[in-house]
């Protein structure tokens, strides 16, 4: 017996491939415009962002807004404008030649005269499953997201480069005590960022320690366990855990098609938000490896649909 399997072919002027701020926001101003953009959510509708709790800094909210529930009103906000938000990914994309031809994961092949690339970037965790149960609960990626959690609490940062001092700096603004918990005996960081880590008085390096276990109850985070290179094991009371090594730029679906830097962020042309291949734009954090707030995310989103719409009046399409 002969299965029958129906492919679709979509021909569209805009796709927009990722669904946090940037995608969302660059979905509200193109279906605006009346380009009637398809928003393909990923494996994580929402982003980053959904893996916090209460958003405090985010324009407009005086008591702060729940996480979810930003995203879920951005997603209502583009499709009340005719923005068309599919599940799923794109899981491969020529964009060897315009129209750009691209595959979701039903097979279904979509023809776009634009691109905006909007896949954001993930933080690097440990792998610990503590770490995963306590996410949310006292486990962070994001200190000037959460730290306001924990003011005048004690917390720890792991990591010894540049983004760890970044994020052990200012916690240390916030917070009673910072512990930074460094693997080697010696900081990744640049010289610049080692010396405002040594003039904060209330920030103590953990020198030569890796994290076997973040510690909790059912409330959250209540410590975490250390062993030292020599083999000693010992526990700290803390009330928040960091993670500040780093995030990996979601790029891979064009990495080799477009410019990326040497970390995988794709390379945007000045304050625009056009790519290395015309008709490609990129927003949010996939393209931002200094900033990574959900404003700065939305913004970009808000210039990359503005660009697609100025290229395709250029282009008369």
């Amino acid at each position: 017996m002969m299965l029958n399997f129906t492919i679709f072919v979509f021909m569209i002027q805009t796709l927009i491939i990722g669904s946090g701020p940037a995608g969302y926001t660059a979905a509200i101003y193109t279906s605006r415009a009346a380009l009637s953009p398809v928003l393909y959510e990923g494996m994580e509708p929402g982003g980053q962002l959904t893996t916090t709790t209460i958003v405090e800094n985010y324009p407009g909210f005086e008591n702060g807004i729940d996480a979810n529930t930003l995203m879920d009103a951005m997603k209502a906000q583009a499709k009340r404008f005719g923005a068309e938000i599919r599940p799923g990914r794109i899981k491969s994309i020529d964009l060897s030649s315009r129209p750009f031809r691209a595959i979701d994961d039903h097979d279904n092949e979509i023809i776009a005269q634009t691109v905006i690339i909007a896949t954001g970037a993930t933080a690097r965790y440990l792998g610990l499953p503590s770490e995963t149960k306590y996410r949310g609960m006292g486990v962070s990626a994001c200190a000037t997201c959460d730290g306001f959690f924990y003011r005048k609490k004690t917390v720890a940062v792991v990591g010894g480069g540049d983004s760890a001092c970044e994020e052990a700096t200012y916690l240390a603004g916030l917070c009673k005590k910072v512990y930074m918990i460094v693997r080697r005996d010696v900081f990744r960081a640049s010289a610049a960022m080692q010396r405002k880590v040594e003039n904060t008085p209330n920030i103590e390096v953990l020198w030569g320690c890796n994290t076997r276990e973040v510690l909790g109850d059912e409330y959250g985070v209540t410590g975490v366990r250390l062993e030292k290179n020599d083999g000693t094991v010992f526990d700290i009371s803390i009330d928040g855990f960091f993670l500040g090594i780093g995030h990996h730029p979601n790029s891979d679906l064009v990495r080799g098609q477009v410019e990326t830097d040497a970390n995988g962020y794709i390379v945007t042309d000045g304050k625009s938000s056009a790519t290395s291949v015309e008709g490609v734009f990129a927003a949010g954090d996939v393209q931002d490896p200094s900033y990574r707030q959900a404003i700065t995310a939305a913004a970009s989103g808000c210039r990359a649909a503005l660009d697609v719409e100025r290229f395709l009046i250029e282009h008369n399409i």
